[in-house]
């Protein structure tokens, strides 16, 4: 007698397990069925804000390298002046020299300088040419920043809307999965999530129909519906991995509930 009790309370708990593991995966669904209201915008957006922090980058980087060719360019200017002062002061030299090795030697010095000033001229030519270049290209790509700023912005309203209408709802969803999470053991939670994660459709737990698992569709021998409706045990389908219940024995659980 008190071997049937017992068998009786451990029944009575699997068949609890089993219930708890149906309406948590009922809420899931309707959590699901929320977020697929959204579609793929939440991913959007986030593409979206990865692509404009990388435009952002690139313009930022692009402007510096036009400043710091300008500065190079300011660089050679300063030093075609400085060549300007050094022949100025060369030349002068030469009319007090004392000796042709003197000046033949300032002459080397003057040849230098001006050397210098069209080297210096020809690298500020240079650094105009590709500041100018980098410059357009900043342009370009500070063109598609701004379009990828209004698309982003499109997008985040769109978003905002959706999430707006069904947010209040899907808080109290998640609160009531929250709910059934703290109500079912740890191993056999972990176990859903893990069936759920690897679900096409997120269903972990679902009903026997027409002899025939309700997740993948392939049919399940008699005997083993016999011990998924007798409910003793969790059984799982030998195809897909998705828990099987009874939608009867689901049914009454509730009614009794």
């Amino acid at each position: 007698m008190a071997k049937s009790k017992i068998h009786e309370v451990v029944d009575a708990a699997i068949d609890n397990k089993l219930k708890l593991l149906y309406d948590l995966q009922q809420v899931d669904c309707e959590i699901d069925r929320i977020v697929k209201l959204r579609g793929d915008l939440p991913l959007e957006v986030e593409d979206l804000e990865n692509e404009i922090i990388g435009l952002q980058t690139r313009v930022g980087n692009m402007q510096g390298e036009v400043r710091e060719m300008e500065s190079m360019a300011l660089k050679k200017k300063n030093d075609i002046e400085e060549a300007k002062a050094l022949i100025k002061k060369y030349n002068e030299q030469q009319k007090s020299v004392r000796n042709n090795r003197e000046f033949d030697s300032l002459s080397k010095e003057v040849e230098f300088q001006t050397l210098e000033i069209e080297l210096s001229e020809k690298k500020i030519k240079e650094f105009a040419f590709l500041a100018k270049e980098k410059k357009q290209q900043a342009e370009e790509v500070a063109a598609q920043l701004e379009d990828k700023k209004i698309t982003l912005e499109a997008k985040q309203k769109e978003l905002k809307e959706i999430t707006n209408e069904t947010q209040r709802e899907e808080d109290e969803l998640r609160k009531e999965s929250d709910g059934y999470k703290e109500k079912i053991e740890l191993r056999l939670y972990s176990a859903y999530q893990r069936i759920r994660s690897n679900a096409r459709n997120g269903l972990a737990v679902v009903p026997v129909r027409r002899d025939a698992c309700g997740g993948c569709f392939n049919k399940i021998p008699p005997q083993r519906q016999v011990d998924i409706k007798l409910s003793k045990k969790i059984i799982v389908c030998e195809y897909c991995g998705r828990i099987l219940v009874d939608p009867e024995t689901i049914a009454n659980e509730a009614a009794v509930a």
